[in-house]
């Protein structure tokens, strides 16, 4: 006859996510606030990283007023907005009854890709004095990074992301900003 040892209950165990990885046993106090401060807190004072910035823009080259500084996001909304008013115009014109919700946008689209694309700047942003501007190279926005740009933009929450220069996704997705033309 063979005996078998009696069965094991399992130990009751307490997990807690500390550091690296899952460690069982006792816990100790301040687990939790160890991981958050992590990634909620930020770098550490001594990263090596470049220094905080005086003014938006400055480390992308760009001056901290006049012509090429950096536009701010009252003056963006107001050229957004200009711009949508002149399609919703145009919208009007085309469709002379019903609605023209879907024209309006259609309009505003086709608007900012060949403004941007030909001048640099839609017409909002021209009566606001605001120029779009590629930040790598002293060229035009081209095709592409317009399109690109205004299909983001679409979305409108990557305009309500900004980093701390105050540029939106869209601009640092396409390697564009929004400065000041005078």
């Amino acid at each position: 006859m063979v005996v078998l040892p009696p069965p094991r209950r399992a130990p009751t165990l307490n997990w807690r996510l500390c550091g690296t990885g899952r460690r069982f046993g006792r816990a100790y106090s301040g687990c939790m606030a160890r991981i958050t401060g992590s990634w909620l807190s930020g770098p550490p004072a001594d990263s090596g990283g470049p220094a905080t910035s005086e003014f938006p823009g400055e480390h992308l080259g760009l001056p901290k007023t006049g012509a090429g500084s950096l536009a701010g996001m009252g003056r963006r909304i107001a050229a957004l907005f200009v711009d949508w008013m002149i399609a919703l115009g145009i919208a009007a014109l085309i469709v002379r009854s019903g609605s023209a919700s879907s024209l309006t946008l259609l309009v505003w689209f086709v608007i900012g890709v060949g403004a941007v694309t030909l001048f640099g700047f839609t017409p909002g942003q021209y009566f606001l004095r605001l120029r779009t501007v590629r930040i790598d190279a002293p060229v035009r926005v081209g095709f592409v990074r317009a399109l690109a740009r205004q299909v983001l933009l679409l979305f409108v929450v990557p305009a309500l992301f900004t980093d701390a220069d105050g540029r939106g996704m869209h601009d640092r997705a396409t390697g564009t900003a929004l400065v000041h033309s005078r």
